[in-house]
């Protein structure tokens, strides 16, 4: 039953990104400079997703969207403890970034954990160093993490298990670019590659 919860959320999440994206879009592309970068269905930048949160990074130190947002950031919401998606959808994401630094273009990964019960700054820190030195890795309370997702649309669900230690959780997979002057501008899915998430956030980057 938990994962068709999680499956009709990611479809709202699909319904509410393309409303948005409509909404936005009505009065044509001349008043958005991102026109020309939006791929497909994306809303764009109108304050339905991003927000004011505030977490815990990997060191232990409390910090704010302001202080992660600092340079254009890919965002995604995912735990360590995921067996096989977020390790991928976090290799892709660093790697994107990694084309981007060729480039010239400073991006920051950012890890967000929709698990905090397990996922403490010192989980955090030992998974984002195993695939990228820059790649930050965000929990905090029960609290703080719910705020978070709530901001970004993001959905977690976890499964019930007989082991406390041992449970898998149900999450939306987006990636979301945000920039410190606009907010949320982009999202990916999982299907978009590195080479292709790093051409589309450099359209962005070049146009902002």
């Amino acid at each position: 039953m938990t994962r068709v919860y999680a499956i009709l959320a990611g479809v709202a999440v699909i319904v509410l990104l393309g409303v948005t994206y409509f909404v936005t879009q009505r009065g044509g592309n001349g008043d958005d400079q991102f026109a020309q970068c939006r791929g497909g269905a994306v809303a764009g930048g109108a304050g339905a997703i991003g927000g004011p949160f505030t977490l815990v990074s990997e060191t232990g130190e409390t910090v704010t969207e302001e202080e992660v947002i600092d340079k254009p950031s890919l965002i995604y919401f995912g735990y360590t403890f995921c067996p096989d998606v977020c390790p991928i959808d976090n290799a892709r994401n660093v790697a994107a970034v990694d084309i981007l630094k060729e480039r010239g273009k400073d991006v920051k990964p950012v890890f967000i954990t929709v698990d905090p019960e397990r996922d403490t700054p010192e989980v955090m820190r030992e998974f984002t160093d195993a695939f990228h030195p820059d790649l930050l890795g965000l929990t905090g309370s029960e609290e703080q993490v719910k705020a978070a997702t709530t901001a970004y649309r993001a959905f977690s669900a976890k499964q019930d298990s007989d082991d406390p230690d041992y449970y898998l959780v149900d999450h939306s997979t987006f990636t979301y670019l945000t920039l410190p002057e606009h907010g949320f501008v982009e999202f990916f899915r999982r299907d978009d590659t590195a080479e292709q998430m790093a051409d589309r956030v450099q359209c962005y980057l070049d146009a902002s």
